[in-house]
């Protein structure tokens, strides 16, 4: 294995990690806002369920990023530079401005500009980039509706309890929801570079003649992805658990519990949905219940368009990214 690889491998975490940074608002923004845990009692909640997804979960995610979003036969050192650049660049800066948007997308943007300066449409495997462009759309709708639904059979359930006795009892609830969510954000989103690092091992002839995710691969990214969840992206947590809409308990559960399905069923299928798109359709769910005026629905406009540049901005620092290292490499 050359210096080159392990430098790719070190940057895939680093993106591994940023990802867990960046997405822990998904995992605690709900029970922090709630008061049901400290920060710093959160944070180590979700890390330790982030850790041990791996346990839960197949690796169909990983395989779906391996080889069904570019054509693995063009994927070499500088494709996964490119991309990785690409990816981890647009998490910083959407970081900076307090924005949850999805790692996953950054991620599968960067491979997009990567692989169309290497190869050009041709290395693009439109089957996986279609449905994952489709659950761009899905994925939030489906949050929303599980929220919704969710929080309208509780509060009918639970409408002659007292309130105090119901909020006691959710922040309880809240504690399962929370990992379960951080279960399937784990799940979900460390097999995605565990897909990066197996297609540069498979490129580089170290896998063999068979493409697959070898152990200390997924271990190492489920281990990057929960040390990024402790250290927590705190500017993007106000924006998820304050500024979309003002959250109970109850609330919380319900948010986090929906989010949670969907993640769940979409890491069986193998789709490399985003969970911040999840969370966020199930906070305004959820949030809307109370009354439609409840959610910040300009703070929603924000985040949507976010959502809709992250590819193509991620695209284009990957293919300038590619660019300089074809330009310096001579």
């Amino acid at each position: 294995m050359t210096l080159t690889i392990l430098f790719l491998i070190l940057l895939a975490l680093t993106f591994d990690f940023l990802n867990g940074f960046h997405d822990s608002a998904n995992s605690i923004a709900t029970v922090v806002s709630t008061r049901v845990l400290t920060p710093r009692a959160a944070v180590i909640w979700a890390a330790f369920f982030n850790f041990i997804a791996f346990l839960f979960f197949g690796l169909h995610v990983a395989n779906t990023i391996g080889k069904g979003i570019i054509d693995i036969a063009i994927v070499d050192k500088t494709v996964i530079f490119g991309a990785l650049t690409g990816a981890c660049s647009w998490n910083i800066i959407t970081w900076y401005f307090g924005l949850p948007t999805s790692s996953s997308h950054a991620l599968i943007g960067g491979m997009i500009g990567a692989a169309l300066v290497k190869a050009g449409t041709s290395a693009l495997v439109w089957s996986g980039i279609i449905k994952t462009v489709v659950f761009i759309v899905i994925s939030p709708i489906a949050g929303l509706v599980l929220g919704l639904g969710l929080g309208l059979a509780v509060y009918g359930f639970f409408k002659n309890s007292s309130r105090i006795a119901v909020q006691n009892f959710f922040k309880k609830g809240q504690l399962v929801s929370a990992a379960l969510y951080s279960l399937g954000h784990g799940g979900n989103d460390a097999q995605k570079t565990m897909g990066i690092i197996a297609s540069l091992l498979f490129s580089a002839g170290l896998l063999g003649d068979k493409f697959y995710v070898p152990f200390w691969v997924v271990v190492s990214c489920q281990a990057a992805i929960a040390l990024g969840t402790m250290f927590g992206g705190w500017r993007i947590v106000k924006t998820m658990g304050q500024k979309v809409a003002k959250l109970t308990p109850v609330d919380g559960f319900c948010a986090e519990t929906g989010a949670a399905t969907m993640l769940f069923v979409s890491s069986a299928m193998g789709v490399p949905i985003s969970t911040t798109h999840t969370i966020t359709g199930s906070i305004m769910g959820v949030g809307s219940i109370q009354r439609f005026s409840a959610v910040r629905w300009d703070v929603a406009g924000t985040i949507v368009w976010a959502w809709i540049i992250t590819i193509p901005c991620s695209a284009a620092i990957a293919a300038l990214s590619c660019l300089a290292v074809y330009t310096f490499s001579g």
